[in-house]
């Protein structure tokens, strides 16, 4: 048999040239299939082999709240609930210090607990505060700033599609790791807000203070009613129903689109428009994340079946690292890589050696999973492919530079690696919530 270190340099190193050369992530796994099970599985009898392993990829129940979760997020914001939100999150805050900063991270908290999606997020609240922040003479990183770092959460905090798709490739529980962010989640918006208190203080002409008319007590107990309460139906139907164990992940997406439709009927928000622009945005997303899974099932066998998995966990179980060094050489790999690849494309590469590493060294999965997650966060916002910085580059006002928006995520990306610190310091922020079930 080939000795493990080759043949981890011919499957991960073709996947990562075939990358360099520009061929789209899923073909360039296919191509690295091929020319492995040829090398690793016999040829002809290989092929049929990677067929089968495609087909049993994508058919796996795990896999379910994906789309469910996708349609849900973009029926909530294409239907103008999104809008509803804000508008009324705009409302309860009144007059503060950078005001509008506060508003975004607070919108941004709210919005990953109804939508799922970083990159709707972060698209929508780059359109309707960046220009508004500008007009009232916001500096540039207290406008982008908190939209990276708000934006990301939706990676944490359920409804999370990354965390349903990290959790079904590493054969985590899905429940337990959807509800493992929300703490987590909960505590990395409040160091956002004082990350905002600290900017303000220091620089006061960065946020500066406008004139604002705030609306009687009795108004804003209305406009809470009317406009957030009711989407605590969504949070309910999808957390709730997930912590009560009433129902499995797949049933509370299902769950979570019944109930933004209702509130989107009430609200005389639900047309046609909307549930078609829904679907094929879930449709569009779906079809390319099972295209790359279907790669990376083969992809992941042949590491397997060429003992290129085995030798590295030998090779680092023999190293003299504890566990905790062990943890944060893989979070530096996730690091790097989130330099140059999409969070789907770390998770196929990496996660077929983490998952059995992290497993023989006998770390909590469902930590030892927020863990990395938090890690893909980090890795959404890192230059110079970071995804977030490209949709927030897009809505920036014209003259914006990539630099300067990947400076304004920097401190944000300091509160994330605060937040890991503190869950390898205290587990119980990540597993409480996941005893509870």
């Amino acid at each position: 048999m080939m000795d493990w270190t080759l043949s981890i340099a011919i499957l991960i190193g073709g996947l990562v040239l075939s990358m360099g050369i520009g061929l789209p992530v899923a073909l360039g796994f296919f191509v690295i299939n091929v020319i492995g099970v040829f090398l690793f599985m016999g040829g002809a009898r290989g092929i049929d082999q990677m067929i089968a392993n495609a087909t049993i990829a994508v058919s796996t129940y795990s896999l379910a709240p994906v789309p469910l979760f996708l349609v849900m997020g973009s029926l909530f914001f294409h239907s103008g609930l999104a809008r509803r939100v804000l508008d009324a999150i705009d409302v309860l805050i009144g007059r503060l210090p950078a005001r509008l900063s506060y508003l975004t991270v607070t919108s941004g908290t709210v919005f990953a607990a109804l939508s799922g999606s970083s990159l709707a997020n972060t698209g929508m609240l780059g359109t309707l505060m960046v220009p508004e922040m500008m007009k009232r003479g916001y500096k540039k990183h207290m406008a982008i700033g908190p939209i990276l770092g708000s934006g990301g959460l939706a990676v944490i905090i359920p409804p999370s599609t990354l965390a349903v798709l990290f959790g079904s490739l590493a054969r985590i529980d899905i429940g337990g790791l959807l509800v493992a962010g929300l703490l987590p989640g909960l505590i990395l918006a409040c160091l956002y807000a004082v990350l905002i208190f600290v900017q303000a203080k220091i620089d006061p002409d960065a946020a500066p203070s406008y004139d604002y008319e705030p609306l009687p007590v009795s108004l804003r107990i209305k406009v809470f009613c009317r406009d957030i309460l009711p989407m605590a139906v969504i949070i309910l139907a999808v957390v709730g129903s997930i912590l009560t164990g009433f129902a499995t992940p797949t049933e509370s997406g299902a769950l979570g689109i019944v109930a933004v439709g209702i509130l989107a009927l009430i609200f005389k928000a639900l047309d046609y428009e909307a549930i078609t622009t829904a679907i094929a945005d879930a449709a569009r997303v779906t079809g390319m994340t099972f295209l790359l899974i279907t790669a990376s099932s083969t992809f992941a066998q042949l590491l397997a079946f060429s003992g290129a998995s085995s030798g590295m966990v030998r090779w680092a179980t023999s190293l003299e690292m504890g566990p905790t060094e062990t943890l944060l050489v893989m979070a530096l790999i996730l690091l790097v890589l989130g330099m140059f690849m999409d969070q789907v494309s770390m998770m196929l590469i990496t996660l077929p050696i983490f998952v059995p590493l992290a497993a023989s060294l006998h770390f909590d999965m469902v930590w030892w999973g927020l863990i990395m997650l938090l890690m893909l966060e980090v890795s959404f916002t890192t230059p110079p492919f970071g995804l977030l910085l490209f949709v927030m580059y897009g809505v920036s006002p014209p003259g914006t530079t990539l630099p300067e928006v990947a400076r304004a995520a920097l401190p944000y990306i300091a509160c994330v690696f605060v937040l890991i610190g503190l869950v390898i310091v205290f587990p119980t922020l990540a597993t409480f919530i996941p005893s509870l079930m």
